[in-house]
């Protein structure tokens, strides 16, 4: 007797499942090292092309709500913290210092979630006692939104 395969669905995953979305970002991610491994080019040139990709991954996202924010996004962080370097991250806007990721845009329509995200990985050290928010969920940006993201990319940055 042979094993039927399990259907798969994109709104649930197992350990041995993925999700399409989450087969389709580990895909990207797979293509940004081999692009990444494979330029030659000088540290200045890189950095240019990954900043080029963000911006044209930005403009490739299709819900106008994950676009507008990402893009604001990308502005408040280069205006607070130059010194993060854009980069695609499972083909997401991401944040790097060092090479290593400090945050990074995950847009709503990525995972078919109700929300975008705004996360910060370990390196961005935002240690605030024994607990602290790693991600927050944005349905849209106000001033103050900008104004406070500022403050935490300053603050993970440095």
């Amino acid at each position: 007797m042979t094993k039927k395969p399990a259907e798969t669905t994109t709104a649930t995953a197992t350990p041995d499942n993925f999700t399409d979305e989450e087969r389709a970002a580990m895909k990207e991610r797979a293509k940004e090292l081999r692009t990444s491994s494979r330029s030659r080019a000088s540290k200045a040139d890189k950095a240019a092309e990954e900043e080029a990709a963000v911006v044209a991954k930005i403009a490739e996202m299709e819900d106008p709500d994950d676009r507008i924010m990402a893009e604001r996004i990308h502005a408040v962080i280069k205006e607070n913290a130059p010194g993060l370097a854009p980069k695609l991250w499972y083909g997401m806007p991401a944040y790097a210092r060092d090479g290593k990721i400090v945050c990074f845009f995950q847009p709503a329509q990525k995972f078919k979630t109700r929300y975008a995200t705004l996360g910060f990985n370990d390196p961005a050290r935002l240690d605030d006692g024994t607990m602290w928010p790693t991600a927050f969920a944005l349905t849209e940006l106000t001033a103050a939104d900008e104004a406070r993201i500022g403050e935490l990319v300053k603050r993970a940055a440095g």
